[in-house]
């Protein structure tokens, strides 16, 4: 009998789009033998869509035509069966059984922990990382402070909250502008596909990313510039024995890749990854190859992830020194790309995937969740009996 999987996409997220993408590879690669796949749209508004006009990239092109062309869900739950039971906006009140959740959802409410925190409390099996772990690898700052304490090597840095720049901006540059050399980095804390980042020369462009970063999120970070560099990331498979994929090398003409290179009017990975020299497997030597694969296996457990993830590396070309950027725990295309080149098919990605949510979800379960008392019997101080 097929597994019923709830593939999750969209949300109330700047990454909206590139949710679309992710799930809609997904879509296409899983192995529709073994699957049934129940598209779970999330609009911009928040509000939950699903149907068959949902399995389609170019019914994504009018976004206002999602409402009318599919079905709006009104209400989940939990049923005996420990299945995820969605109710329908219909004149017969269809109900959908899902068996396990897939989110391919970028950024906020979905990367950082929120969505995983719906599924936790439904106690159904799920894809990827934890509510813990998605939430760590989406903040920067607590990302960077989890890596520093497990040694992992990081640029510069320093951060700020958005009403502490309001209220003493000259302190706050004075205090960047001494501990971190220009160029740097100015990001919102927990963003992610390059959005909201400036690349700061001088004092004019800081104040100048800052007033953007802002808009974002609430934490700022500014990070250390390295300027030799060459960009090498490397994708993460498994729970507590996971694996590491080859290293690919992103090659731009640009300081940095922001959002509109990476993306805009270019919707297959295959694209992106030729329009700026993508190297798989990366030109780097046997040894800094597993310094590297290393380095992300340690990164990924340093935040205790699960399923996949692609660590994100900056390498100096003079001296080779390796840096940690940063992790992405639900990585765009869910870094299929690199399993391919290392002899894991996209399908197999997939499977791989679900297994690795069940062997989760059951060693969760073993857990206790609730012991028998007899406190509420007791005489409580500032609650009185009636």
């Amino acid at each position: 009998m097929k597994k019923r999987i709830g593939l999750f996409f969209g949300s109330k997220s700047v990454e909206h789009e590139i949710s679309i993408i992710t799930a809609m590879q997904v879509l296409n690669a899983i192995d529709k033998e073994k699957y049934e796949v129940v598209p779970i749209y999330i609009y911009k508004s928040g509000e939950f869509f699903t149907g068959d006009y949902l399995k389609e990239i170019n019914n994504f092109k009018n976004l206002s035509l999602i409402p009318k062309n599919s079905q709006r869900i009104i209400n989940l739950k939990l049923n005996a069966k420990n299945k995820m039971i969605f109710e329908t906006e219909s004149l017969f009140n269809k109900k959908i059984e899902i068996d396990i959740a897939f989110s391919t959802i970028h950024g906020t409410y979905g990367e950082d922990g929120k969505i995983q925190g719906i599924f936790e409390m439904l106690n159904i099996p799920y894809v990827g990382a934890d509510v813990t772990s998605s939430a760590l690898g989406m903040d920067k700052v607590l990302m960077k402070e989890i890596f520093k304490v497990n040694d992992l090597p990081i640029v510069n840095h320093l951060w700020i909250k958005r009403d502490e720049w309001e209220n003493k901006k000259d302190e706050i540059i004075k205090n960047i502008e001494e501990k971190i050399k220009y160029p740097l980095f100015v990001k919102p804390a927990n963003l992610g596909s390059s959005i909201g980042i400036t690349k700061a020369y001088d004092r004019e462009n800081l104040i100048y990313g800052v007033e953007i970063a802002k808009f974002y999120d609430k934490k700022i970070i500014f990070e250390q510039s390295i300027e030799n560099l060459r960009e090498i990331n490397c994708s993460v498979l498994g729970n507590d024995e996971p694996i590491a994929s080859v290293c690919e090398e992103v090659k731009s003409n640009k300081d940095f890749l922001d959002y509109e290179s990476k993306y805009k009017s270019r919707p297959r990975q295959e694209q992106i990854l030729k329009k700026f020299g993508h190297t798989i497997p990366a030109d780097i030597s046997d040894i800094k190859t597993k310094e590297i694969q290393d380095l992300a296996i340690k990164g990924f457990k340093a935040i205790d992830c699960k399923g996949i993830a692609r660590i994100d590396f900056l390498m100096d070309k003079t001296t080779e020194k390796v840096y940690v950027n940063e992790i992405n725990t639900m990585p765009g295309a869910i870094s299929f790309y690199l399993w391919e080149a290392s002899g894991i098919p996209f399908p197999n990605l997939i499977d791989n995937l679900i297994n690795l949510a069940y062997e989760i979800y059951e060693d969760k379960n073993k857990n206790i969740t609730s012991i028998d008392s007899d406190v509420l019997l007791q005489d409580i101080k500032g609650v009185k009996r009636i």
